[in-house]
């Protein structure tokens, strides 16, 4: 008796436990923070949970077999109209199949990321809410112009109600966390940077747009009209203009064959949306909704299939360390073994922290636990065998500069290189150089780019023009994903791009404040070679319409930095820059050449805007400024005092007034 007593407190011990171990993993995964235990381990204390649950009848409050972790702050919250309640899970195919029993189901994608509920009235959308717990979500409509795969419009003018998912890509999530400095800020994976981003205000709506958050319908929740079948709605919900979730009608026979046929779509990396496992549903919504309620699952709304975790164990080989922007990453390279139906070899640990909780050697007789998350991305999630300690370089892999370990606010402790000027602690900047709107050079990614920085094939822009040189030691070393084909098409498009618009370059170089539009009206006013002249010669860009003094110094101080005068020469002796010519050059008249400012009342001219068309009419120029470069201020009153008058005289500019403009160069 005192033995199964034991054993019942033991039992009850470890559902505490487990309840509290879980609970804090649960409000940091749907908190958007960082992950503290991975799906593999999540699922195994889950399931541990479940079956002690089921055996002792001790049920906490505040289990997540019960509850729905809620991590949104106290903004903007609202009741759901409809409430929006979870699916149980299984990992068996048996009991997708019992649960189908005769009747015709779907087969969806579970996508995985942060759900939302989206209200149309009137043929308008009117509210966005987050799932939240299921029963309160956070209100984000002020988001509906930044995420993508929804109309605020629709054909249907009553009520309506959709619930799906909001998603950000693997290619997006890697090269968004690549390019965050701090480490407290970096995320554990997609959806966690989905929710993050979602949880963002209103002031950083533009950080929402860039990140292409992407919403897919997965259930139409209401609809004033009676439409009985779940692939009507769906059929319904892509003609009104939604991005509605993959799906396939089948039954319970069928069921594993289906399985086995989406589940290798996510192994072969068909599509770049984290999924994290499967759902079926009901053809027959009126039959899916007499189901009733356990806990916060509706038992006929579906039924969610996980896939097991397949581990694999292999003997590490050595650890890579390779920097991008301020953060020293250590990679696992180990014995090449097949997992999910691919090859893996490499893995990463993600920081230091995580190789001491790891416990992992570096001896060649270390042997890791590998498995793919979510069937996509390799994961050490256990050390077998450890033989050796890890050690930690005290230089940097791109720069040789000495390196330091810094702990985060939360603990967390990660190498970082001490060199400010470190090529991969300005990855951005050569990310903007190879971009489409700077030197456009396809196959040269953000994750390529830290690869080649980390090996040293680059360290400053115009290494790029010469990465031929490496091109038999990338081919031996078989650097990841950069394969013989990828890297012959890789050249082709440097050389594609050594022929580039002024604009495009002046964009590339990265200056502080200058965008393409300020690009253009620098070359649209000066052509390329006055931009290049007045660069040397450190003359002011401000009197340009639409640049300033502070655009204006903005360059001059870059070009200040001797770096950037190499960067710029070196650059130009790679280049073919086409030689753009001044818009108004081509223009002939009385004012070919001459640079006006105006400013004052006019009495001749409407205003100042047709006396600026007359002037570049006659090819010359009118700016903002009195600069050095104007040649002509034109103000009725020559004797005031205002700033422009004071700052033609100081600089010898001479001043006229309207009439003589007239008598000079015509009306």
């Amino acid at each position: 008796m005192n033995m199964e007593l034991g054993t019942f407190m033991d039992k009850k011990s470890r559902i505490v436990e487990l309840v509290k171990k879980l609970n804090s993993a649960s409000n940091s995964y749907y908190g958007g923070k960082d992950e503290t235990v991975s799906n593999f381990e999540w699922d195994a204390m889950w399931d541990e949970l479940l079956a002690l649950e089921f055996e002792t009848g001790y049920i906490l409050p505040d289990s997540p077999t019960q509850v729905v972790s809620d991590a949104e702050s106290n903004e903007y919250k609202e009741l759901h109209e409809f409430p929006a309640l979870s699916l149980a899970k299984t990992k068996n195919i048996a009991d997708l199949q019992n649960w189908a029993g005769d009747k015709s189901i779907w087969l969806t994608w579970k996508l995985d990321g942060l759900t939302l509920v989206l209200t149309y009235d009137n043929g308008q959308l009117t509210k966005i809410l987050t799932r939240g717990n299921g029963t309160i979500g956070k209100n984000i409509t002020f988001m509906k112009d930044a995420i993508k795969g929804f109309p605020t419009k629709i054909n249907y003018e009553r009520h309506l109600v959709v619930r799906g998912e909001a998603t950000i890509s693997y290619t997006d999530f890697e090269t968004i966390n690549l390019m965050i400095d701090d480490e407290d800020g970096k995320y554990a994976n997609p959806r966690n940077l989905a929710v993050g981003t979602l949880n963002l205000d209103i002031s950083n709506i533009s950080k929402v747009i860039e990140r292409n958050v992407t919403f897919t319908v997965f259930s139409l929740v209401h609809i004033d009209d009676d439409i009985k079948s779940w692939g009507q709605r769906m059929d319904y919900l892509d003609k009104l203009g939604f991005n509605v979730i993959c799906r396939e009608e089948t039954t319970a026979s069928e069921l594993p064959g289906v399985i086995e046929k989406w589940t290798e779509k996510v192994v072969s990396r068909k599509f770049d949306i984290p999924v994290d496992g499967l759902v079926i549903c009901y053809e027959d919504t009126n039959f899916a909704a007499t189901g009733s309620v356990t806990g916060h699952h509706a038992t006929r709304a579906g039924l969610a299939f996980k896939w097991e975790d397949v581990s694999g164990l292999s003997e590490l080989d050595h650890i890579e360390w390779s920097c991008a922007t301020s953060t020293i990453t250590p990679v696992a390279i180990f014995n090449e073994i097949k997992l999910e139906g691919t090859k893996v070899s490499r893995a990463s640990l993600v920081n230091i922290s995580e190789m001491e909780r790891l416990g992992i050697g570096e001896d060649h007789h270390t042997i890791l636990e590998i498995i793919k998350a979510n069937k996509i991305i390799p994961k050490c999630i256990s050390v077998k065998q450890a033989t050796g300690t890890f050690s930690i370089p005290d230089e940097c892999p791109a720069c040789s500069a000495h390196t330091e370990i810094k702990v985060s606010n939360s603990g967390i402790k990660t190498l970082r290189c001490t060199n400010p000027e470190c090529p991969a602690k300005h990855l951005k900047r050569f990310a903007r150089f190879t971009s489409k709107y700077g030197m456009d050079i396809d196959g040269l990614s953000i994750k390529t780019l830290s690869k080649f920085i980390n090996m040293r094939y680059i360290a400053q822009y115009s290494d790029i023009y010469h990465l031929t040189q490496y091109a038999d030691d990338i081919k031996e070393k078989k650097i990841h994903g950069v394969g013989v084909k990828s890297f012959d098409n890789l050249k082709k498009a440097i050389e594609r791009s050594r022929k580039v618009h002024p604009v495009n370059f002046i964009y590339s170089l990265c200056i502080p404040m200058i965008g393409m539009d300020a690009g253009k009206k620098i070359v649209e006013v000066l052509g390329f070679d006055g931009f290049t002249d007045r660069l040397y010669k450190g003359e002011e860009f401000a009197d340009i319409d639409g640049i300033g003094p502070e655009k204006s110094n903005a360059i001059l101080e870059w070009y200040k930095d001797f770096r950037n005068v190499q960067i710029v020469n070196t650059l130009l002796a790679e280049l073919d820059i086409e030689r753009v010519a001044p818009k108004t050059a081509s223009a002939q008249g009385t004012c070919t050449g001459l640079t006006f400012v105006v400013t004052g009342a006019l009495h001749n001219f409407s205003n100042r805007d047709v006396l600026k068309e007359y002037v570049e009419s006659q090819g010359g120029t009118v700016t903002n400024i009195v600069t050095n470069n104007t040649d002509y201020l034109v103000n009725n009153d020559i004797a005031s005092d205002s700033a422009k008058n004071k700052k033609a005289k100081e600089l010898s500019v001479t001043i006229i007034s309207e009439d003589e403009f007239i008598d000079k160069f015509g009306k």
